[in-house]
């Protein structure tokens, strides 16, 4: 999938820098908790190795060749094999606002269908009202508590939809 310079595609393993520097990168500048989120992972500085799993896969967003955003997906640990988690989703000022998470959520929940999940859920943070608002208009209903095992204490905001 891709727009003149933009292109969307799965994780390399030279890619894992860049989206590190994007994900923390997205922490710092909206000022949300650096801890009990995904800022603090120890999977964010090996992402391609942390999506190489069967029913798990992380694309990228690149732009004239360099990595301005990603997500992905993989099982809900603690809840059995049929429910996905959307992950990671973070985006570069450069490519925030244009429409690319949005083609990359909807890669996300094709894929996690295609994978044969039968739910989707995700955890997000308040601050982040865009991303909210795109999981909203795609049948995702907020949940009271959190849903499996992330270990992202700190997010506060909790989602799930049937597929």
């Amino acid at each position: 999938m891709s727009n003149n310079n933009i292109v969307i595609r799965e994780i390399r393993q030279e890619d894992n820098a860049q989206i590190e520097s994007v994900i923390r990168g997205v922490f710092i500048e909206y000022k949300l908790p650096l801890v009990g989120t995904a800022y603090a992972d120890s999977e964010t500085p090996k992402m391609f190795e942390t999506y190489s799993e069967t029913n798990e896969i992380y694309y990228v967003v690149t732009m004239d060749g360099v990595v301005e955003g990603g997500g992905g997906l993989k099982s809900l640990i603690g809840v059995g094999n049929d429910v996905c988690e959307i992950q990671k989703m973070y985006f570069s000022s450069r490519v925030r606002g244009k429409g690319f998470g949005k083609q990359l959520f909807l890669k996300c929940l094709e894929k996690a269908k295609a994978l044969g999940y039968k739910k989707c859920y995700l955890e997000t943070i308040p601050e982040l009202k865009e991303a909210i608002h795109i999981y909203e208009s795609h049948g995702f209903k907020h949940l009271k508590s959190p849903f499996g095992e992330t270990g992202h204490y700190n997010c506060g905001v909790w989602m799930i939809k049937d597929l």
